[in-house]
């Protein structure tokens, strides 16, 4: 007869037998697991929860993560109706998933991806900083209530590989007692490092343009932070400046040597972005009647050597979209882009390319969201936790309810779920007519 001693003492046995295999095959297996599955097994044991939540499995498992594209779309009005911000992820499929980012709110403007976690902007007084695939939400202060002029678009996310530092960074417009003295410029960037108690002001070496930053964008590549700022003696008549996260110092870095422009194009844009990890500056000439219109070649350098400040053109495009998301617009080696009404993507093949909007692959049509909102980010699924940053004086409670939970956007969340539904069966049946399509001939 077997005794319930005997089976506690068998469970307890085949509990030995598991966590007495060799660290470096359990971690082996771990690492293969998707995070959604570690974070089943957290709860198996202690011995797994510590394997899994230490911080250098952590930072092995995001090494291997698989990237995806994460689409937003800020909140918006079209013809007078209020549409919520919304979120999509693509994966290496090219599989959509349109409810995949549940801790981005209605209201949230996203400023910024890192290692799996979104800095999102509030209307509150706080910043949330989410894990978009655990759902675990951190909020934080910001660096000033009630400033006036104030966006999404001013602030930054970064991390610093050597520190291990995560940090969110504010360009401070000119503004005496929090009123605007000087919208266009800027003279401190205010720096806030997770786990701190508070932000802290970093004066820049002269005064700086906003504008730019406004228009060209922010990137973090490598824990430094890059931005264009206007110089008229300068090639292309601006200069890239830089911020070293670690440090938190500034540098000065000379744009290529600029191409001669065509008399018959009007004046040339520009945008920061990250292609596979390296800075790139992109640039072309636009209409002289209309601004928004791309006209001759997307010229697209990345900057090879930091130290000897050395670009090489990397891609040369024609007939480009007219819009170029940000901060990260290439997946998989194809160019994200926004025409007419659809979401689609083109090869990029070689150096010299022409794109042709028959070539388009399309994603999903975007509507009703407006036409050049949308902002892409090359995101990971990871995770890390905010644990040991909980703790510090800047991190709140939200005070009120907000997202989901307001009554005017209860209507569109249940909405939202059908639409994921009803995406989620059409794919199932794409699959299966593509598993039975060859038995048919």
């Amino acid at each position: 007869m077997v005794t319930g001693e005997t089976n506690a003492k068998r469970q307890i046995n085949k509990e030995c037998i598991i966590n007495s295999l060799p660290g470096d095959l359990i971690e082996r297996i771990f690492l293969r697991l998707p995070v959604s599955t570690l974070l089943r097994c957290v709860g198996v044991c202690k011995h797994w929860h510590d394997f899994i939540r230490d911080p250098q499995f952590v930072t092995s498992h995001l090494q291997r993560a698989h990237h995806y594209a994460l689409l937003f779309f800020p909140q918006g009005s079209v013809s007078g109706q209020l549409y919520p911000s919304d979120a999509i992820l693509i994966d290496k499929t090219w599989s959509l998933s349109t409810y995949a980012v549940p801790v981005i709110g209605p209201d949230d403007f996203l400023f910024g991806s890192c290692n799996g976690l979104l800095g999102l902007y509030t209307k509150t007084s706080t910043i949330k900083i989410a894990n978009f695939t655990t759902g675990e939400c951190m909020h934080l202060e910001k660096p000033a209530k009630n400033m006036r002029g104030d966006h999404f678009s001013l602030y930054s996310f970064g991390f610093h590989p050597v520190t291990k530092e995560y940090k969110i960074t504010h360009f401070l417009g000119d503004c005496v007692e929090g009123r605007p003295r000087n919208k266009d410029q800027f003279c401190v960037i205010q720096v806030y490092t997770f786990g701190d108690e508070k932000w802290k002001d970093v004066p820049t070496p002269e005064a700086l343009s906003l504008n730019s930053v406004r228009n060209s964008g922010i990137v973090n590549v490598d824990g430094t932070m890059y931005w264009l700022n206007e110089d008229k003696i300068a090639s292309w008549q601006h200069t890239l400046m830089s911020f070293d996260l670690r440090v938190e110092s500034f540098a000065t870095i000379q744009l290529p040597v600029e191409r001669e422009d065509h008399d018959y194009f009007g004046p040339r844009k520009f945008w920061m972005r990250d292609i596979d990890g390296k800075l790139c500056i992109i640039t072309a000439q636009t209409a002289h009647h209309d601004a928004s219109i791309l006209l001759g070649e997307l010229q697209i350098w990345t900057l090879d050597n930091l130290v000897e400040q050395r670009w090489s053109q990397k891609y040369n495009i024609k007939n480009p979209p007219n819009y170029i998301p940000g901060p990260q617009f290439v997946h998989r080696d194809r160019i994200l882009a926004q025409s007419f009404s659809s979401v689609g993507s083109y090869e990029l093949i070689g150096e010299n390319i022409e794109i042709s909007f028959s070539k388009m692959a399309e994603l999903f049509d975007f509507r009703p969201h407006k036409m050049y909102s949308m902002q892409s980010y090359i995101c990971v699924k990871s995770l890390v936790c905010f644990d040991v940053y909980k703790k510090a004086g800047i991190v709140r409670r939200p005070k009120q309810q907000v997202g989901w939970q307001l009554k005017k956007w209860r209507a569109w969340e249940n909405e939202l779920c059908e639409i994921e539904k009803m995406r989620s069966r059409i794919h199932k049946l794409e699959q299966k007519f593509l598993v039975c399509w060859p038995k048919l001939y």
